[in-house]
């Protein structure tokens, strides 16, 4: 059977296996909560016998007590049934909510680390938004139901369990009317959980798109105030709200008319047991004492029925979080990791393209047959203008994704057949769009190594001219970037991403547009940190200033996913080309015709 299709409490229970110990005795101090907890109406029974028939009492022929003692006895009994009840209440809850906790985390942190892992079409493919709410709130609705629904259905199995035996034992020609309700309220609980499953994960579907919504006007709220709109945000943003309030409306429509109906049912019952126990007690079938228990245990029965209704809501709710964490679960990498283990310090940095095309699922061709060497120490270029398909090319070097037909090689292994991490350890990438992580400069420059030291993380920030301003802030290296890098300049912001590449110290450094959003004194200093870089390295770079690229090796010019002239940077000028024509337009030499990203 395939696992996806399985019932999510199956699975759910299939992945708690190392847990289910634990789950077993958080079920058992369950049960024996119920127990404790219906003992009192029955020795309040008693205790009626007892002041009834005095010592012709049940306790009183079975122990020879006379009425004081017995009532002594029962409040002694009481005593202690109370204080075990509030024992096993501790244990139950400790454990169920300690289970809770643990699975959360542990189904939040594989989820995550699963996600990590998968290729880069399937970010592209989803908003940030939406895969939050799967790993945040989606975790969370589960962590809720083991946290109290669960407890909630053993103790209702185990007062139906415990009072039918007792009823059956006590007073069989009752028993059968207490428990006539059971079967129509089963029945209506039943349909109640078939109606309230698409309810529900449309309520999720409805969770997952707001929390996109949010995600991407947080995280652009700069453009938002930019072009003034606020006003269309804050209505857009209230449609989504909306849609999320209409279907929670038909849920909870719903699930309340499910408590009022099951009610009458439940009073039914109790009705046929007040009136046909109470007419054998008066012919003296059953004693007063066993008639007062009937009537305390047949609501103890019947009202914790009502609470279905929730139990169920819960259950809902958190079985469509399930079956979206684990659809996110089986979610599998189209790519595969090779067999290939790079050697260890002896990577040379030879990247080469052999007949290279490449289309994205949603849209056409990008490359067209391109062939490209990126010599082993040497400086490469990389120009064209917008949808070129230089972007294109750095995700095919990277491998976030594999090309459509031929392949990519670094060393002459064919990227497929590499270890992914080993290869991504290899490349140092500088992009244009710098990200920083909310936390220290520390923190930012060890992200692609962890073990790195103080003294190596100065030298780093030094080489890429950034030692300076770091120094300057408040807590130096220890300071707070913000999210984003947002409390940086965006200057400062690619001197950090410079100095994060030379932490790592790979053997092959892509500089992808490094130098396109920064003023021409930054651009001076981080070209002077560039070439302290870009020493005895595989350095490929993607241009969008061509003054950056004057002493490159090697230029190669895109034109719609096709290599259309190669050469230096003297060489292209003179052959009066395509290259030719993008130097004029950025010296001022003619007008703007075009731009280059």
């Amino acid at each position: 059977m395939d696992p996806s299709a399985a019932p999510p409490l199956r699975r759910l229970w299939r992945y708690a296996g190392r847990y289910r110990p634990r789950i077993l005795l958080a079920a058992a101090f369950s049960v024996l909560n119920k127990l404790f907890d219906l003992a009192p109406p029955f020795l309040i029974g008693v205790a009626v016998d007892s002041v009834v028939g005095g010592d012709g009492s049940f306790l009183g022929r079975w122990l020879g007590l006379d009425a004081v003692g017995q009532l002594w006895l029962l409040a002694a009994t009481t005593f202690l049934v109370w204080g075990l009840e509030s024992v096993t209440e501790y244990l139950f809850q400790v454990q169920w909510r300690t289970l809770a906790q643990s699975l959360e985390h542990d189904l939040r942190t594989e989820a995550y680390d699963h996600v990590q892992r998968l290729d880069m079409a399937f970010f592209e493919e989803r908003s940030s938004g939406e895969l939050m709410s799967v790993l945040n709130d989606d975790v969370n609705q589960l962590e809720r139901f083991l946290d109290v629904g669960a407890n909630e259905v053993l103790q209702l199995v185990t007062t139906v369990a415990a009072l039918g035996v007792f009823f059956f034992i006590a007073a069989p020609g009752v028993a059968w009317l207490a428990f006539l309700p059971i079967p129509a309220i089963l029945y209506g609980s039943l349909r109640f959980q078939t109606l309230m499953a698409p309810r529900y994960a449309r309520v999720r579907e409805e969770v997952g798109r707001i929390n996109s919504d949010l995600a991407n006007d947080l995280g652009g709220i700069a453009t938002i105030k930019s072009f003034t709109a606020e006003d269309r945000e804050a209505r857009r943003i209230s449609a989504a709200s909306h849609r999320y309030l209409e279907a929670n409306r038909h849920a909870i429509r719903l699930s309340s008319a499910f408590v009022p109906l099951i009610r009458m049912a439940i009073v039914l019952g109790f009705m046929a047991t007040l009136v046909w126990g109470g007419q054998l007690a008066l012919e003296g079938a059953i004693s007063v004492g066993i008639f007062s228990t009937l009537v305390f245990m047949t609501q103890r029965l019947l009202w914790p029925l009502t609470r279905l209704g929730q139990t169920f809501d819960l259950y809902q709710r958190a079985m469509a979080s399930t079956r979206r964490i684990f659809r996110l679960l089986d979610a599998e990498p189209e790519m595969r990791d090779g067999p290939v283990a790079l050697p260890s310090g002896r990577v040379r940095g030879e990247l080469a393209l052999h007949g290279v095309r490449f289309a994205y699922s949603t849209s056409g061709p990008v490359l067209h047959d391109l062939d490209l060497t990126f010599a082993a120490g040497r400086t490469t270029a990389i120009v064209g203008s917008t949808g070129a398909g230089k972007s294109t090319l750095v995700k095919l070097l990277l491998r976030f994704h594999d090309p459509t037909e031929g392949s990519v090689t670094l060393d002459g292994h064919d990227l497929r057949t590499l270890k992914r991490h080993e290869l991504r350890g290899a490349i140092g990438l500088v992009s244009q769009d710098v990200y920083l992580f909310h936390g220290t400069v520390r923190d930012n420059l060890k992200v692609g190594r962890e073990d790195a030291t103080d003294e190596e993380l100065r030298r780093a920030a030094a080489a890429a001219e950034a030692l300076e301003f770091v120094e300057a802030l408040p807590d130096g290296f220890d300071t707070v970037v913000g999210e984003r890098g947002q409390r940086l300049s965006g200057g400062q912001r690619q001197r950090l991403s410079i100095a994060r590449a030379l932490v790592k110290d790979p053997p092959i450094v892509i500089l992808d547009e490094a130098t396109s959003a920064v003023d021409n004194e930054t651009e001076a200093a981080i070209q002077r940190s560039l070439d302290r870089i870009t020493a005895g390295r595989t350095t490929i770079v993607i241009a969008h200033r061509l003054s950056t690229i004057r002493n490159a090796d090697v230029v190669h010019v895109l034109e719609h996913g096709r290599r259309v002239e190669t050469g230096r940077h003297e060489e292209l000028l003179e052959r009066d080309g395509i290259y030719a024509g993008l130097w004029r337009v950025q010296t001022g030499e003619r007008p703007a015709a075009g731009a280059v990203s």
